[in-house]
């Protein structure tokens, strides 16, 4: 990669490192700034759709504050994606209370995630919904890094990590 210059600011088919903080109803849900940033391949889908627009343009150590609604993160509540089921669909030893998450097949055999929302002797009402789902979302974040992706990386359509590999240049 040496014969290409060090990319200055966010495009399409770079990879990214970047600090984020994110706040949600007033809260901070998550933040990578005490730990290693998000490194991903922009312009591929990587991170949601409101905020990789969000940061095309941008410079290494540049910070911004971005806010993304439901819509363009991910997504308004889908009221389908919210089912009951029998109890009996769970073994009798699984302890099941309102509020948690478990993993479950679906019918093509692929573990989906659901929560609990609620619970009686007979029923499980499920919701398959993101947990970000309907929320908007308030990101501080912060470009820390960028380089140019390397031909397998585009082929992919992702970061690859690969030990002891240098792609700062």
């Amino acid at each position: 990669m040496s014969s290409q210059s060090k990319p200055a600011l966010v495009a399409n088919d770079l990879v990214v490192s970047m600090h984020y903080k994110l706040t949600v109803d007033d809260q901070v849900l998550d933040t990578s700034f005490e730990h290693e940033p998000i490194v991903f391949l922009q312009g591929h889908g990587n991170i949601i759709p409101g905020l990789e627009q969000e940061i095309y343009g941008l410079a290494v150590d540049e910070r911004k504050e971005v806010f993304v609604r439901a819509a363009d993160a991910y997504g308004e509540i889908d009221p389908e994606a919210i089912t009951e089921v029998d109890r009996s669909e769970f073994p009798d030893d699984f302890p099941i209370e309102a509020g948690m998450e478990i993993e479950l097949k679906n019918p093509a055999g692929e573990i989906v995630e659901a929560r609990v929302v609620a619970l009686s002797d007979e029923r499980v009402k499920l919701d398959f919904n993101h947990p970000l789902a309907g929320k908007d979302l308030h990101f501080l974040i912060q470009i820390t890094k960028l380089r140019h992706a390397t031909e397998e990386e585009l082929a992919h359509g992702h970061v690859h990590h690969m030990e002891g590999h240098d792609h700062s240049e």
